[in-house]
């Protein structure tokens, strides 16, 4: 059997070759591509995506897997073979329900919408993306057609990225979290706002850059294995465990949303650059889940990136690049700007007392459309309609509005709640780490990281997809994904610079 096994590895290390050219040549089209290029770079992706695909749901794959099951299981549950199978086997059971030429037709609509969506952000006009978001939810329609029907057709939709969760067990956790992120909400609202004006001033984008670079470097990221760019919306992709690259973006008059970004960014690619080697060029090589690889990014970017004890260590720092825009401005005042509490239109710059709203409205227009309740053409009103009912404000065009993410251009229907999620088991994680190393914010204060990474390369990173998602979380929390955690953080931080 262990002549089997080398078979199926060295076939999943072919089809896993192929899946990191197309986010090679996808990784490109959101950096460096001329904008001419986009039909041809559509078929190119589309040619290979095709190609995995027949390779992925071909008889000699389903074959080996079949023969091999039982030995596998015979290897113990949490061994590496056990695992590979149970996650190859899952994979090659959803592959195999879809058409290739479904597949091909996915990968030209979605590149063709990429760049509609540039093209219609840009000039916040809806109308331009509009037509190629109809064909993506219909596309979305028919791969739920493909598969035996769940307890709700967007279970589907949702398994592809936080698999086992269901529709219903997600709006069971956010009716739990929503009255308690609006009670806080309203409970900030009735204090004095802190300032936060010195954010709102011009800063040098190259000396925006090289902070950030210090700040992913300090964090643990390897630059031998990865690098940054720019992109119109800021993103992680992996081309192997030894090419994990990560993009951000500049905002006009934002003194810190680029190195937030680039803080989200290098949580994620950690996460890639901390798997273990032995599951390279296989099905376990990634995140176990989106929430999962959320918690990662929103754990550096906010409880991290956010903290008093880190900006002990970088604010003075930032202050010897930035003299003019910070002199007068003290650590205090630094501290609570950055973590301003408002009713904020564009959902990456949300602090973390509002952001989950902006989540909530996102899975609820997706499951809308999915339903059919929602036309894509009312779209934009509802999102409207939304804002004002969750945040009390309405966007003032499409660009701060519907048109502001780039995963629907993308077809990633189910995506988005697995941010909230994130958030969730990141405060679980963090809860977890400080009890096993109560040191955590002295490391802090003096810019180290490294037994925080270690921790999380240890008990997440490692294992890849070896697990299911609530399984690890369980593993390593001694519960599954839990709300309370994050609202202790959210009461205890916010308690404190608004004096609740």
């Amino acid at each position: 059997m262990r002549e089997k096994y080398n078979q199926l590895t060295t076939l999943l290390g072919q089809i896993a070759d192929l899946r990191h050219t197309a986010a090679l040549l996808e990784w490109d089209q959101q950096t460096y591509m001329p904008e001419g290029a986009a039909v041809a770079r559509g078929r190119q992706i589309a040619t290979i995506s095709t190609i995995a695909h027949n390779m992925s749901t071909s008889p000699e794959l389903g074959s080996l897997l079949d023969e091999l099951q039982s030995w596998a299981e015979g290897q113990g549950v949490d061994s590496t073979v056990c695992s590979l199978d149970r996650v190859a086997r899952r994979d090659y059971m959803k592959e195999v329900r879809v058409p290739a030429d479904y597949v091909e037709e996915f990968s030209i609509v979605t590149t063709a919408a990429h760049h509609a969506w540039t093209d219609a952000r840009a000039k916040s006009a809806f109308a331009i993306f509009r037509p190629h978001l109809e064909k993506i939810v219909e596309l979305n329609k028919r791969y739920i057609s493909f598969f035996p029907p769940a307890d709700h057709p967007y279970d589907t939709l949702l398994d592809n990225f936080e698999p086992g969760m269901k529709t219903a067990e997600v709006k069971a956790i956010f009716e739990k979290l929503r009255p308690a992120q609006v009670k806080l909400i309203q409970a900030i609202s009735g204090r004095q706002q802190v300032n936060d004006k010195f954010m709102n001033l011009q800063y040098d984008e190259q000396k925006q850059w090289d902070f950030g670079v210090m700040v992913a470097t300090a964090f643990g990221y390897d630059w031998r294995r990865g690098r940054q760019d720019r992109s119109a919306h800021p993103f992680t992709t992996s081309f192997s465990m030894d090419d994990v690259r990560i993009t951000t973006r500049f905002e006009k008059n934002s003194g810190a949303s680029a190195l937030f970004s680039t803080m989200h960014e290098t949580g994620h690619a950690l996460y890639e650059q901390g798997i273990s080697p032995e599951l390279n060029r296989t099905p376990l090589e990634g995140g176990a889940s989106l929430a999962l690889h959320e918690s990662q990014s929103r754990l550096w970017e906010n409880i991290v990136g956010r903290s008093l004890p880190f900006w002990e260590y970088f604010y003075p720092q930032l202050q010897k690049i930035f003299p003019a825009h910070l002199a007068g401005i003290r650590l205090d005042d630094w501290y609570m700007g950055i973590n301003r509490v408002e009713r904020s239109l564009i959902r990456v710059e949300a602090d973390e007392a509002t952001y989950n709203l902006h989540i909530m409205l996102r899975l609820e227009l997706e499951i809308a459309m999915i339903e059919g309740s929602i036309n894509v053409k009312d779209l934009p009103e509802a999102w409207n309609a939304r804002m004002q009912q969750y945040l009390g404000i309405t966007p003032p065009d499409d660009a701060h509005g519907v048109l502001q993410d780039i995963h629907w251009a993308g077809g990633m229907l189910g995506y988005f709640s697995t941010y909230a999620l994130g958030n969730l088991i990141s405060a679980q994680l963090w809860e977890k780490h400080a009890a096993d190393n109560p040191g955590i914010e002295e490391q802090m204060r003096k810019g180290d990281f490294t037994r925080l990474l270690d921790w999380l390369r240890g008990n997440i990173h490692c294992h890849g997809r070896k697990f299911e998602p609530q399984k690890l979380v369980e593993r390593v929390t001694g519960r599954g994904i839990d709300p309370e955690p994050y609202m202790r953080y959210l009461e205890e931080k916010y308690g404190r610079i608004y004096g609740l």
